[in-house]
């Protein structure tokens, strides 16, 4: 099998702190490893194509710590082509799409219906492992090679727990399916999940990343009066606007743009951008009583500093959202629904497609902000 490797990061610098040369730097290395079987639970997926993430990216610069080395790559579309034991409700020839948090089922936060916080599963995907045994991935010198996130899309092939797959209809095109997995599923489940966004109400977006976009499309989809959205790359306004954005600005117009919409602040806001300095700016964006839903990913040093007035005083409300709080089974089939219909324009988001070999170019072009997601062939 055929995967892309990370074996040291690349982090960012001080003169350069938000364009690191992944290019020159190379850091992910396209290699062959010994092709594994799926164990009892697990599944061999051929990859048809995968797609280039900021948490990927977190990962390469440091952000993110993960043991190396590790395959990356988390969001994907493919084929089942061999089954492990005791799986039986999966078969060869299933079009799957794969997820990143293969939920046990039995911790506590599964029993009380939220897997995507499945505790087995944040141990598993820390360590590198999969949810039914430990990291099956090797060199052919015999080197062990972690799993990110239990799928390591970033490949041609993979072997992933059961849990990790949602099977969906042959007909829907592998470019649409390929971000389902996390783009879709995080940004419509922060509105429609975390934030249970209702007809009528305002929403403000900040960061129009893919996760970005998806929730504007989700707060749209949900009838909101007014959804604002916010990015400091003007090349992604009107992108937002075809994704259902009433208003569009950089972050300077985000108080007259909210005020003009919503008076004295939006009732959601919804911070995709991964800063905690744009955290404490939405709490100042919501009007009382409003929610702040925060999606992205801070660097692990960033601390957040706000009034604390707010919360009581005032009543706002900092909700954590991961993986969009979705129940993938459920979620995933739900918003493909919402696409046929034409309600959930996700093709959108796809910029372009390229092989896996220019895999640490794409890293340059989404920190760049040229590309919202690009889909990788192996």
């Amino acid at each position: 099998m055929k995967a892309a490797v990370l074996y040291s990061t690349v982090p960012k610098t001080d003169t350069a702190p938000e364009k690191p040369s992944y290019k020159d730097a190379r850091p992910l290395v396209v290699q062959e490893l010994e092709r594994p079987e799926p164990r009892a639970g697990e599944l061999g997926v051929a990859i048809t194509y995968s797609s280039l993430c900021h948490s990927d990216l977190s990962v390469v610069d440091g952000s993110r710590v993960r043991p190396l080395p590790m395959a990356l790559g988390h969001e994907a579309v493919g084929r089942v082509v061999s089954v492990g034991a005791g799986v039986s409700d999966v078969s060869v020839g299933d079009h799957v799409v794969l997820v990143f948090v293969p939920s046990c089922g039995d911790c506590r936060a599964c029993r009380s219906g939220r897997p995507a916080l499945c505790h087995r599963a944040a141990e598993v995907n820390g360590s590198g492992d999969l949810l039914h045994g430990e990291a099956l991935l090797r060199t052919p010198s015999g080197e062990r090679i972690n799993h990110h996130l239990g799928v390591s899309a970033f490949a041609d092939y993979a072997v992933v727990a059961r849990e990790s797959v949602v099977v969906v209809d042959d007909d829907v095109p592998d470019t649409v399916a390929a971000m389902f997995g996390c783009a879709v599923l995080t940004g419509m489940g922060a509105v429609l999940n975390t934030a249970a966004v209702t007809a009528g109400q305002s929403v403000a977006v900040f960061g129009l990343g893919a996760v970005g976009l998806s929730a504007v499309m989700a707060a749209s989809l949900a009838g909101a009066g007014s959804v604002i959205a916010i990015d400091p790359n003007a090349g992604k306004h009107q992108l937002a606007l075809d994704c259902g954005a009433t208003a569009v600005g950089t972050p300077d117009d985000a108080a007259r743009l909210i005020k003009d919409a919503a008076g004295d602040g939006v009732d959601v806001a919804v911070e995709a951008v991964g800063s905690a300095g744009v955290i404490a700016a939405c709490l100042g964006h919501v009007t009382r009583g409003g929610a702040v839903v925060s999606v992205g990913l801070p660097h692990p040093s960033a601390e957040l500093t706000v009034p604390a007035l707010q919360f009581a005083g005032a009543g706002k409300r900092l909700l954590g959202s991961y993986m969009g709080d979705a129940v993938p089974g459920r979620d995933i089939p739900l918003y493909l629904s919402y696409w046929r219909e034409g309600r959930l324009p996700v093709e959108l988001l796809h910029t372009d497609t390229r092989p896996l070999t220019e895999i640490n170019e794409g890293l340059d072009a989404l920190a760049s902000g040229q590309v919202v997601r690009r889909l990788f062939q192996a």
